[in-house]
């Protein structure tokens, strides 16, 4: 449970902000002058009422020792989560020196954390006695996999003829045809129940006249493509595993059945991707006992952040199990025993010549990986021309930052935090190549989030 005393930091506290306005927001609340009542408890609960424009102020409570991550709840009208009155009262709280003393919770906070915490011991319950929903029918379940298995390879069938009619024509007519057959093409996708080839699809769109040596990108990407149709279409002699990759990539759904692995899980990094439906948020682990590395989804819908929420640089009790797939790391988080708390753990490092054999060999077992998680150990940001790359401070080896790093503000963060001396870094490395995710000095320091 978490104790008075462990307080997190406030760049833990910002990096559960859902954006910059948010973080930009929450921390002109982080002081005690908007708030009234507020306290907190030894088992890991905040609470307090935070005053807006109306005539009533704003009731915010916060579970930092729930099973799934910390969990809110604020009264504002606010769509984002959290919200910035949760921030500015995790920021408070972060601050010790009896900003928010300890004391019992008032009855419209204890109602939400008793309630939370029983409806989250019935579903625990449910899941340990198999009553799940969805498993009471397996025969229909079955029925419905070989319904959308055909649909599936009727889609893919057609997505094939369209690439050899593509080849066929020469890559500069995709230039001319512009985006609206990609988009019809993704349409057909979907309705063959394909997300993940329609998502490949729309990618491939546009490749066509974005810049110099687009024709040679969008050869690549197409046969990267056809290598996964006809991996579905083949998958009946693929290995088990890569055919459960294949099935991944398809967008098929699967569930996380490996065997729960507990450790003391250190939170790498978070970061989110949006587009107009969904927003996906990505969470890095890395097992201290188990040297395990484990990536967590969760999903947003309609502009909302996802729910799952882990601060950077702390590090939990949990358990984890692993999806199908040869050399995936997606995982799910299941049973937590002790809240996040501050921790002196780092993952081991690697040279960057170690980083790309890595991503190189996880190629083998997914072909159509982008990235691997890599921790770098004593590297130094520096400039190349007019970019940025990694440089080994013990060999002169370099990996060149992706052009997506380089447009965040997390460059100069890192930049800063190295002053020209050596740093480990988390991140992802790939064929466009390495993104930095979280960075830590030389010696002592906590983890710096750089997305």
């Amino acid at each position: 449970m978490t104790q008075q005393g462990v307080r997190w930091t406030a760049d833990q506290v910002l990096a559960l902000a859902p954006d910059a306005t948010s973080r930009k927001a929450g921390s002109k609340l982080g002081a005690a002058g908007p708030w009234s009542e507020a306290g907190s408890a030894d088992e890991g609960t905040v609470w307090g009422l935070c005053k807006g424009s109306g005539s009533k102020p704003y009731q915010t409570v916060i579970d930092i020792a729930d099973a799934s991550g910390p969990a809110y709840k604020c009264s504002c009208p606010s769509r984002k989560f959290p919200c910035k009155h949760v921030l500015g009262l995790l920021l408070l709280w972060a601050e010790g020196d009896g900003a928010v003393p300890s004391g019992s919770p008032p009855d419209w906070a204890e109602q939400w954390i008793r309630g939370r915490r029983q409806r989250a011991a019935e579903k625990w319950t449910a899941g340990a006695s198999g009553t799940a929903s969805g498993a009471g029918d397996p025969e229909a379940a079955r029925r419905r996999a070989e319904r959308r298995a055909t649909r599936v390879t009727a889609g893919a069938t057609e997505l094939e003829q369209r690439l050899a009619d593509l080849l066929r024509g020469g890559l500069a007519g995709a230039e001319q045809s512009g985006y609206g057959l990609w988009e019809e093409t993704a349409a057909r996708m979907v309705d063959a129940q394909a997300p993940g080839l329609a998502a490949r699809v729309r990618e491939l769109g546009a490749i066509p006249a974005s810049g110099p040596g687009w024709p040679v990108r969008l050869l690549e990407e197409c046969a990267l493509l056809h290598l996964l149709d006809r991996g579905w279409l083949g998958r009946e002699r693929l290995p088990a595993d890569l055919a459960d990759t294949v099935r991944s990539r398809i967008g098929l759904p699967a569930s996380a059945d490996g065997p729960p692995v507990r450790d003391r899980w250190l939170v790498l990094a978070q970061y989110d991707t949006a587009d107009v439906k969904l927003t996906t948020r990505r969470i890095w682990l890395y097992g201290a006992d188990s040297g395990r590395t484990a990536l967590l989804l969760s999903y947003g819908a309609a502009g909302r952040a996802p729910e799952l929420a882990l601060p950077v640089g702390l590090v939990l009790e949990a358990e984890v199990s692993a999806y199908p797939g040869a050399g995936q790391l997606r995982a799910a988080l299941g049973e937590q025993f002790a809240p996040p708390a501050p921790t002196a753990i780092r993952p081991p490092g690697v040279t960057t010549a170690e980083a790309t054999a890595r991503y190189g060999e996880a190629l083998r077992e997914d072909p159509w990986l982008d990235s691997v998680p890599v921790t770098l150990d004593r590297v130094v940001p520096t400039p190349d021309g007019d970019s940025w790359q990694l440089a080994d401070a013990d060999a002169e080896t370099a990996l060149p930052l992706t052009a997506a790093a380089r447009a965040r503000p997390g460059l100069w963060r890192l930049v800063a935090l190295s002053g020209g001396a050596p740093v480990k870094v988390f991140g992802e490395c790939g064929h466009r190549g390495f993104t930095p995710l979280t960075a830590w000095p030389q010696g002592a320091g906590e983890a710096v989030r750089l997305c």
